[in-house]
């Protein structure tokens, strides 16, 4: 302290004041009575023994104090007496360390009262000294205290915070994100994880950090080997290594290549699901030093949270990759190329839910090589997100395909896959939509059950939908006995594209279903002409949207001038009784006719076919089959073929000046090139044939 005013002896009346006040003592308060002017400094009893000297020992100057004030300490005390002269403070308080006889320090508290003169100038200072050790003490203590009570209260909401994290993990990779999270163990103050699981008698590292940290030879390491996660492991009890001597006395394997992390302590938590271990956790720390039993507890709780966690995504896991191969089961192994088109087909897994099972749909395609240059595409959705949709989708698809494959009519095929449906003695229904196109006429005969429409993209880019009469949805349609399903065509130009899918690539949250196909359209006809582009792109759409669908796709894109020709075939089943299947048989030959270049005798090809199915029907008590197919070899030629059951054979007769029929087979005689009749099993087929002109 200071000398201030040395040269100022004269001393006030009253000086010193307040000497050897019993209260003061009693409480352990020292008194002194500081003579600015003077420079004297006078200490009672008790401040003596504050101060741990006697008065012998003190001068009575305050500069004298040093020998038991530390410089700085007497330094620090100056400028705040001195600031609050300079202030116009009338008392300061400040708390200061002494070093006492024996070496040791001690907590001092001095509390002064600055009396000053009429002109503000500082002439004295009165005020009290105590002992303050132990009030620091205490306090620190309690701080101490409170700290830990708040670093515990933390720890226990982190842990809160990382097992609500937890419930939505659905792989062991979520629960490692989650913990590497900044909600998770970087808010336990840990610096680094690591993470095994027990296989097979091994122990196999499936996290670990900050990078660069991998210890070579750890990645996969037997449970009996000498390292803390196999430990833990072996005796389903956590290890706590509290200092870096005690990892390096108990792991000198493995410290040796951890030492430049800085470590001072770990906390290795064995991972227990059902009284199984199934892994072990490490949390690592370079700031800290032990481990009371409160933080032990709260961890050994993390532990038993994520190990909880860690079995609910291993056995997710294992959901997924049996319903993942179950439905890659169900679904085509391979597409078939198709002669004179270009074909894409995608599906996507639902993603929004989170149940085990539900990455699994009934969705599903099919395309299906048909005689004559035809093919049939299939779209359809099973009702339902679980294996057993998956399991009837397989099902019903192979059913659908046979039915196809035996030749029956698109609207036999839907009805016969409906019946086998309801037979299958399931709750389930499905809908779906058949459309067999004929790639060298274009034409596209179209069913639908409950399904959405077909798009169809333009050459030029445009998109739109095509309206279909429907019928009930798969299943339902057998058990309400209403199986009539419409047979509505379309003819597909070169270069343009069938778009076939199920609902999930349509539905959109919070939109109806109008909106999303609307949505569709603009995507497509915005999207890349090549199919597999389209396709990746739809289905990115519906990947970055989510949903708790799943989505089926297939393009179906009509080649232009490649198509050969000279291959050409068209095949139509003719229902007796139907005007429809008859009104239908006549727009395909129509189509066929002008796409296969023989447009100059369209309307003399489309009158006989007529004539000869007319005959069929009329005098034959079974259905017929027409069937047009190109002739090559020498001159190109253009062969109708009806075919029915009946063995009788045709005969012209004439029809007289007032009938009404009797002219069909003389019609044929006079406008084709050369007919006949041939024996085709219990039945007949009465063809003819057209010169073709050359292409071009």
């Amino acid at each position: 302290m200071a000398d201030r005013g040395a040269s100022a002896p004269s001393l006030p009346d009253d000086w010193p004041a307040h000497p050897d006040h019993p209260i003061l003592a009693l409480n352990r308060l020292g008194t002194f009575d500081w003579d600015l002017d003077a420079g004297l400094f006078h200490m009672d009893a008790q401040a003596y023994e504050v101060f741990d000297l006697t008065p012998e020992e003190y001068d009575g100057r305050p500069e004298s104090l040093a020998v038991r004030v530390p410089l700085t300490e007497g330094s620090r005390l100056d400028a705040v007496v001195s600031a609050a002269m300079k202030d116009g403070s009338e008392n300061y308080g400040a708390y200061f360390r002494i070093r006492r006889r024996d070496g040791t320090p001690r907590w001092t508290h001095t509390q002064g009262y600055i009396r000053r003169d009429e002109t503000g100038r500082p002439r004295r200072v009165v005020g009290v000294v105590r002992d303050a050790t132990q009030e620091l003490e205490d306090s620190e203590a309690r701080s101490l205290r409170a700290a830990q009570d708040e670093a515990l209260r933390q720890q226990t909401g982190v842990v809160q915070v990382v097992t609500a994290a937890l419930a939505h993990a659905r792989s062991v990779q979520d629960v490692i994100d989650a913990l590497k999270d900044t909600q998770g163990i970087p808010n336990l103050g840990a610096t680094s994880l690591v993470m095994g699981l027990v296989e097979a008698g091994r122990i196999r590292l499936v996290a670990e950090g900050p990078v660069g940290s991998f210890v070579p030879g750890t990645r996969i390491t037997r449970i009996d080997e000498p390292y803390p996660m196999g430990e833990v492991v072996r005796t389903l009890g956590p290890r706590f290594i509290e200092s870096p001597q005690e990892f390096a006395d108990g792991y000198p394997i493995l410290w040796p290549h951890i030492t430049e992390l800085h470590i001072t302590s770990a906390a290795y938590l064995p991972l227990i699901a059902q009284g199984r271990p199934i892994g072990a956790m490490g949390l690592l720390y370079n700031d800290r030093l032990g481990f009371s039993t409160e933080e032990r507890a709260v961890l050994v709780a993390l532990g038993s949270s994520i190990a909880q966690s860690l079995q609910r995504a291993m056995l997710f896991e294992q959901e997924k990759d049996l319903a993942q191969n179950l439905q890659q089961a169900m679904l085509p192994r391979t597409i078939p190329s198709v002669r004179g088109a270009d074909v894409a087909v995608r599906y996507r897994s639902a993603s929004g839910s989170g149940t085990l099972g539900r990455d699994i749909g009934g969705d599903w395609y099919d395309l299906i090589p048909l005689p004559g240059g035809r093919v049939g595409a299939v779209i359809g959705d099973v009702q339902g997100h679980d294996t057993h949709a998956a399991a009837v989708m397989g099902q019903l698809r192979i059913v659908l395909r046979a039915y196809a494959a035996e030749g029956h009519a698109p609207a036999a095929v839907m009805a016969r896959a409906s019946v086998f449906l309801d037979e299958l003695d399931t709750d389930r229904f499905a809908t779906c939509l058949y459309a067999e196109a004929d790639l060298s006429t274009g034409v596209v005969q179209v069913v639908r059950a409950g399904h959405i429409d077909p798009l169809v993209r333009g050459a030029d880019g445009s998109c739109r939908r095509v309206p279909v009469e429907g019928g009930l949805p798969l299943g339902l349609s057998a058990e309400f006995k209403s199986l009539e399903y419409p047979v509505s065509t379309l003819e597909l130009e070169s270069g343009e594209t069938l778009l076939l899918c199920t609902d999930g690539l349509v539905e959109q949250p919070g939109t109806d279903l109008g909106d999303g196909m609307r949505s569709l359209i603009r995507q497509v006809a915005e999207g890349p002409k090549d199919v597999r582009r389209l396709a990746d792109r739809l289905i990115e759409v519906a990947e970055d949207r989510g949903g708790d669908d799943d989505v089926a796709l297939l393009l179906l894109r009509r080649r232009g001038p490649d198509t050969a020709q000279a291959v050409g075939r068209l095949q139509q089943h003719v229902a007796s009784g139907d005007p429809e299947a008859l009104s239908l048989a006549r727009h395909m030959i129509r189509a066929a006719v002008r796409a296969w270049g023989a447009g100059e005798r369209a309307d003399e090809i489309e009158l006989v076919a007529d004539e000869l199915i007319t005959n069929a029907l009329m005098h034959t008590e079974g259905s017929a089959i027409v069937t047009l197919r190109v002739l090559c070899g020498g001159e190109r030629r253009l062969r109708v073929e009806v075919e029915d059951s009946s063995s009788a054979l045709p005969r012209r007769r004439e029809a007289g000046a007032d009938g009404v029929s009797g002219r069909g087979l003389l019609l044929v005689d006079e406008i084709t090139d050369v007919w006949g009749v041939e024996a085709r099993g219990g039945g007949k087929a009465v063809w003819c044939e057209f010169r073709m002109p050359e292409p071009a």
